[in-house]
């Protein structure tokens, strides 16, 4: 009662004057809070800050952490802004440069198509605005970054050259922005190669965490290789140092989703795509060995044979093998026609003339394109379906009709496939791998002489219809093709070398 009459008393003699504002209190505290000053304590110009072999204080400490945050503010990029922005726009345009021309001299099939071109630049583009917003905002260390991922995906979705290029320019434009740049540069550049070599050859899923693995140890490698050779000790080893270098490699698992994304988005193909479609178990290939059993194996040795050679000459051996596993999906509509199918004697193309069994032989070609386009295989993979016979002729009923009607004017292009002849050096090996594994199952007898001098034949026929004009393919590595070619049959059919020992000395 008497507190009630007391409010009541005192409204009527005091006036409220003072007001809290949210605002004007946190402004002011902000203000505060910027004027103080970071470091502690006065150091003259040429003064001795610490000795050697003397004991440290915590004011010598305290000293040596603010020279130390100075050293590396310092180094940061100060000074007029439009010249400094100038700068940077110089340097970048000076690095996209060197780019575009290691593309144009070394990889014009990039450097010609804008939809390649732009997943370069995003990736670029991409990391390098991370690493800017990574230092505006200061996060703790600058490895949380997983700076390894772009060397990941450039080579996923293209090679290890373009990958070791581009990171290299990564790297180089990333120490202009970051403190302590030899140190970033040093661990970047060598857990990026890594990277890179880790996934040469992607054969497995496993490899992305193999890989994971390696790059983690070559950046604990590095880092400590540092701290030994600049401190001498291993007291300044700590295990808390690890732990940017572990969250970098565990966001850079996150490269493998990306590549996925850029694939559908770009409409390319990377190894991850080829590793399941050369997968025997696939929805088509299951169909195919299904429907026409002798055309599965022969594709199956054809992707030994080809794959083989990709790797002594040089290419992808994913994608040959890819190509060569489809190659011949055609003939699933008419598999009875193809000698590796026929189960009886019977052979259907006897009560046919040699124009109409040439027609059902050439439309396996057409045939496939279109089963691998309701498919929806890569542009790639039937890249190989058009081309592994190129422009030939189905030789042996050609010759059946003009043995057959010597008088008669023969109309080649009933006989001739529609090519286009190969272009890649994957297609071209996949032609002669096809040729000499189907002619090799017409041998009589495999010896070692037959089966080189078939072999031999069968390129050599090729090369006279100029079947290799095309396709970026040398004779040097056309003759380590045949050279593969021949052994790898040669242990398929058992055949025993004769050893004579009278030539010995």
């Amino acid at each position: 009662m008497y507190k009630k009459w007391l409010l009541e008393t005192l409204k009527n003699y005091i006036t409220l004057n003072y007001v809290y504002n949210d605002q004007q209190t946190e402004r002011l505290e902000q203000n505060a809070l910027a004027n103080i000053s970071s470091t502690r304590g006065v150091v003259q110009k040429g003064e001795l800050i610490a000795e050697k072999d003397k004991i440290i204080s915590n004011e010598t400490y305290q000293k040596l952490e603010s020279l130390r945050k100075i050293y590396e503010d310092e180094g940061k990029i100060s000074g007029n802004q439009i010249y400094v922005t100038l700068g940077q726009f110089l340097i970048i345009s000076l690095a996209l440069c060197i780019l575009m021309v290691f593309l144009y001299l070394f990889r014009k099939d990039i450097y010609y198509n804008n939809r390649l071109l732009s997943i370069i630049m995003i990736v670029i583009i991409g990391m390098l605005a991370v690493l800017s917003w990574a230092i505006k905002i200061k996060i703790p260390n600058l490895y949380y970054i997983p700076f390894c991922s772009v060397p990941i995906i450039i080579r996923i979705l293209f090679d290890s050259r373009v990958a070791l290029n581009i990171h290299l320019l990564m790297v180089l434009l990333a120490a202009l922005f970051v403190p302590n740049s030899y140190e970033f540069v040093f661990l970047q550049f060598m857990a990026g190669i890594v990277a890179i070599y880790s996934i040469k050859t992607l054969v497995k899923r496993e490899q992305f965490f193999i890989s994971s693995a390696i790059i983690l140890a070559t950046y604990l490698i590095a880092y400590f290789g540092l701290l030994l050779t600049r401190n001498g000790s291993l007291s300044t080893i700590n295990v808390m140092d690890v732990i940017p270098f572990v969250v970098s490699v565990m966001i850079t698992l996150m490269a493998y989703p990306l590549v996925y994304a850029f694939e559908k988005l770009f409409g390319i193909v990377s190894d991850l795509t080829l590793m399941e479609l050369t997968n025997s178990n696939s929805k088509l290939l299951r169909e195919l060995s299904f429907k026409a059993p002798g055309t599965f194996q022969h594709s199956l040795q054809v992707a030994n044979l080809a794959e083989a050679a990709i790797y002594r000459i040089g290419g992808n051996p994913l994608l040959v093998r890819a190509g060569a596993l489809y190659h011949d999906i055609g003939k699933m509509t008419n598999p009875q026609f193809f000698i590796e199918n026929q189960k009886t004697e019977k052979n259907p193309h006897d009560e046919l003339s040699p124009e109409q069994s040439a027609q059902i032989i050439i439309s396996h070609v057409i045939k496939g394109v279109e089963i691998a386009k309701r498919n929806q295989l890569p542009d790639v993979i039937i890249d190989f379906i058009k081309t592994h016979h190129g422009t030939t002729k189905v030789d042996y009923f050609y010759n059946l009709f003009i043995k057959n009607n010597p008088d008669k004017l023969v109309d080649e292009s009933l006989y001739q496939y529609p090519g286009p002849i190969p272009y890649s050096k994957e297609t071209a090996v996949l032609m002669m791998a096809d040729s000499v594994e189907a002619a090799s199952r017409a041998l009589k007898e495999h010896t070692e002489d037959s089966i080189n001098t078939l072999v031999d034949k069968i390129i050599e026929h090729k090369l006279k219809l100029n079947q290799f004009a095309n396709s970026n393919i040398t004779l040097k590595e056309i003759t380590e093709s045949a050279t593969i070619f021949k052994a790898m049959l040669k242990s398929i059919y058992h055949v025993r070398v004769d050893y004579d020992l009278s030539k010995k000395k």
